[in-house]
């Protein structure tokens, strides 16, 4: 038979603890996020596209109010939902569940707004790190007053968004870790709520473990197979008897001799300088390449001869590290940069 002292020792241990995480996280609220984050993140190849929508202003614009709205209709559900399990359970809003409610708008807020920017001052490349970073924290802040389970997740989901970014994984397989966050791990975390019970450190671990191998099992998983679906192999065409052929149809692949010139043009817009049509700079290529084309027109398929496909759907790294004007009598006004292009996408600078 248990001691008595020990058990009333229990006891107000136990109150303390249900005292200071005096808030509880509802099951339905991480179901809601997981969706609504998942959902965004999965359209983004299928909505409001730049091929939709040329024109880079309105289709920022048109972004900030569809993630407005997405995240705005989880917000209001997940706030009445909240208030109706209240009322049945005789309960109120606290203060401090008012404060880290408003945390967490601002934290959405802050993640829309860093989308809406990228639009127009780059760095898209980091939309999923800052996304689970954010979510990440609104969780972690979240379970320092409430559930210690969700301080696991925050952190773990933090920890995912930086090593995701330090490793320079691809964009396309960072955005399907983002969803699968957000879509499957949320859901599944809202099942090991535990009302804020204390658990012992290594029934935490393990859950943490499953929890991770679980949300990253399935992304991972998917990519390797994306990743096995190679294009097709069809005889392999010189470009100078590509350039001579009028047939376009089908799918062929067409090889570039190291040397070849690819010019690029640069549209130049603004009130500074005057848009010109003869705005190209002449790049030269410095090894072979094997691009792959359907109908005449590029995949973004390409290889080294021999070598593996680097698919349309992975990010390479092109980087401007700096840009300055300079003006000197033996030049004259002038403008130089620097433009690095890494073609196995791991040496960039940024």
């Amino acid at each position: 038979m248990a001691d008595p002292i020990s058990r009333q020792l229990d006891t107000i241990q136990s109150m303390l603890v249900r005292g200071q995480r005096n808030l509880r996280m509802e099951r339905h609220s991480l179901v809601l996020w997981g969706l609504a984050g998942a959902g965004l993140f999965l359209s983004s190849d299928a909505v409001f596209t730049a091929e939709q929508i040329p024109d880079t202003t309105q289709r920022a614009l048109i972004w900030l109010a569809w993630i407005a709205l997405v995240l705005g209709s989880a917000g209001w559900a997940d706030w009445h939902l909240t208030g109706r399990v209240k009322a049945a359970r005789d309960e109120t809003w606290s203060f401090i569940h008012r404060q880290v409610v408003k945390l967490l708008w601002l934290l959405m807020g802050i993640g829309t707004l860093f989308t809406f920017a990228t639009f127009f001052f780059g760095g898209a490349y980091m939309l999923c790190t800052v996304w689970l970073v954010l979510i990440g924290l609104a969780l972690y802040v979240h379970g320092l007053f409430s559930e210690e389970v969700l301080e696991w997740a925050g952190g773990i989901i933090i920890a995912i968004g930086v090593a995701g970014l330090a490793a320079r994984l691809p964009f396309e397989t960072m955005k399907w870790i983002a969803a699968s966050v957000f879509g499957l791990g949320l859901p599944m975390l809202s099942g090991l709520l535990d009302h804020g019970r204390a658990r012992p450190f290594t029934l935490r671990l393990a859950q943490a473990a499953g929890w991770t191998v679980l949300v990253l099992a399935a992304p991972f998983a998917g990519h390797r197979y994306a990743s096995a679906l190679q294009p097709p192999e069809v005889p392999v065409t010189p470009l100078e008897a590509f350039l001579a052929g009028t047939d376009l149809a089908g799918t062929r692949i067409v090889s570039l001799p190291a040397g070849t010139r690819v010019p690029v043009r640069v549209e130049v817009s603004g009130d500074l300088f005057r848009p010109s049509a003869d705005a190209i700079l002449p790049l030269t290529l410095d090894q072979p390449l094997e691009v792959l084309l359907r109908d005449g027109q590029p995949t973004g398929d390409v290889r080294a001869p021999g070598g593996p496909w680097r698919l349309a759907r992975e990010t390479h790294w092109i980087s401007i590290p700096w840009m300055r004007a300079s003006l000197d009598p033996a030049h004259g006004p002038q403008v130089e940069s620097a433009l690095v292009v890494d073609f196995h996408g791991g040496n960039a600078r940024q």
